[in-house]
């Protein structure tokens, strides 16, 4: 740096949006190291349920509505992540589950090797469909966080042998 370089004209990938997803990394990291990985993801999901109560009272209020219907719900999930960068998209909707698939994470790079950061979906999608559905079970099936390049999220909307037998958390309405 010569002395007529001003520190604003150094080509640095900073702002605001690389400094936050970095610090979510870096504080589920720090927790999955201290606590271990169900612990970390118990503290984040605490927080998931609070933004998912949150983005609920958004689109609830904004549509005008007490509750949302079975169609409501599945296409909020899907704005939600696309506003944040989700690109979630609906493989399959039917009267038991919703299952999404996502190309990208709204964490980017980020969430590589810190599925703790998971819960976050899991919990405002499970909040968000129990609120208005009465139940959810929400299913991670793959990550972008395990490695796997993608995420395919299944949300079942109804208790059966399908949800009983599935691995996932269980949300209910109030």
């Amino acid at each position: 740096m010569d002395q007529t370089t001003t520190m604003q004209q150094l080509d640095l990938p900073l702002n605001r949006d690389l400094f936050l997803r970095t610090l979510i990394r870096e504080l589920a990291g720090t927790l999955e190291e201290v606590v271990g990985y169900e612990e970390a993801a118990g503290y984040i999901s605490l927080v998931g349920q609070h933004m998912g109560d949150w983005i609920n009272a958004l689109y609830t209020k904004e549509l005008g509505v007490v509750t949302l219907n079975r169609q409501q719900v599945a296409e909020i999930l899907v704005d939600l992540k696309q506003r944040i960068h989700g690109n979630f998209s609906i493989v399959e909707q039917n009267n038991e589950k919703i299952v999404l698939q996502s190309t990208s994470c709204p964490f980017e790079d980020k969430v590589l090797d810190r599925p703790s950061m998971c819960m976050m979906t899991s919990n405002v999608f499970g909040v968000i469909t129990a609120a208005n559905l009465g139940y959810a079970k929400v299913v991670l099936e793959e990550t972008i966080a395990k490695g796997c390049g993608h995420c395919r999220v299944v949300v079942h909307t109804k208790q059966g042998p399908e949800a009983d037998a599935a691995q996932g958390r269980e949300y209910y309405g109030t």
